[in-house]
């Protein structure tokens, strides 16, 4: 006669035996906030679920589309997202809990990447010389949940133009505010970003369009005053888009890539390895990843606390924060 197993002492032997192999090939999914289809972010983001997907065992990651800055702190925060991308002064707001921000978050810094570039675009034809031009005219500042709608406030403020009553606000994405400016919908528009953004680029390149970009370099000794010491008067070269024959002048503030204190170390420590010793392949993407070097990691320009994880990487590779 065939001896019957009991089905529940079967499963129970199976898993005995078969556990300790699941644990050790056990897959962490990690889904990274990005930003808008026409930035930066998300290509950049897409390249890195790629790198760890391919070198991290048994790790998964995936680039989601999102708002930018503020949307992936909410979304690290609420544990919907494991890390993603932040200007730094949106960071900040968060980690002291203002702003935006109802309360502070317990944010941690990954990695300092590059410098982004404030960028007031309109068209040639429009009659927007210079920031005071802007006055009653139709302008999207970025979309809910970007940090660009942070620092396109800010930027409007140093002018004395309050955006909620000097001018017709818009908020859009960079993708939907280009085609909204070639559509007459708008007037101009404010985005943050590594150049060149790829949605200008293609609005530079459409035939019988000439963009100009709008100097406001000047404001960002007046954000500082008030803001802290985010921002850096930065010059947006001449041909960065086709068409554009002179430096434009901007305000830069850094990117930086965040998680929060839930991170395990050694998730955080592989992480950014991976991101150093792959380098190379995100400049393909990004050439801006240039600036993501170790020296530029610590001078000043994240205003939150590093993670352990960085730190360690950091400190095998001998630097350390500034005492």
């Amino acid at each position: 006669m065939k001896r019957v197993v009991p089905v529940a002492w079967l499963a129970f032997a199976l898993s005995s035996v078969l556990s300790p192999a699941a644990a050790q090939q056990a897959e962490v999914r990690l889904a990274i906030g990005t930003g808008g289809t026409g930035g930066v972010w998300y290509p950049l983001g897409g390249a890195m679920a790629n790198i760890f997907s391919r070198t991290i065992p048994n790790v998964q990651a995936t680039a989601e589309v999102t708002g930018g800055s503020v949307d992936n702190i909410k979304l690290i925060s609420t544990r919907k997202s494991d890390f993603g991308f932040s200007m730094a002064d949106a960071a900040w707001d968060a980690y002291q809990g203002q702003g935006k921000f109802k309360e502070k978050l317990s944010l941690r810094t990954l990695a300092v990447i590059y410098p982004q570039k404030n960028h007031v675009v309109t068209l040639e034809g429009r009659g927007i010389e210079k920031m005071p031009d802007l006055r009653g005219r139709r302008v999207s500042i970025g979309s809910p949940g970007s940090g660009s709608e942070i620092i396109a406030r800010r930027v409007l403020e140093a002018y004395n133009i309050d955006p909620d009553k000097d001018i017709i606000r818009e908020r859009l994405g960079v993708a939907e505010a280009v085609n909204a400016l070639k559509d007459r919908k708008i007037d101009a528009f404010i985005h943050n970003a590594a150049i060149p953004i790829p949605a200008v680029t293609d609005l530079a390149a459409t035939p019988g369009i000439r963009i100009k970009l709008i100097d406001h370099g000047d404001a960002a000794q007046a954000m500082n005053k008030k803001y802290g010491p985010l921002y850096i008067k930065g010059t947006l070269p001449a041909k960065t888009y086709p068409g554009q024959d002179r430096d434009a002048s901007t305000v830069d503030v850094w990117a930086v890539l965040l998680t929060d204190d839930r991170m395990s170390e050694e998730l955080a420590y592989n992480i950014v390895k991976t991101l150093f010793e792959k380098k190379p392949d995100l400049m393909l993407v990004a050439k801006d990843t240039s600036y993501m070097t170790f020296e530029n990691q610590f001078n000043g320009a994240s205003p939150l606390p590093f993670h352990p994880g960085a730190l360690r990487y950091f400190a095998e590779k001998g630097y350390r924060p500034r005492q």
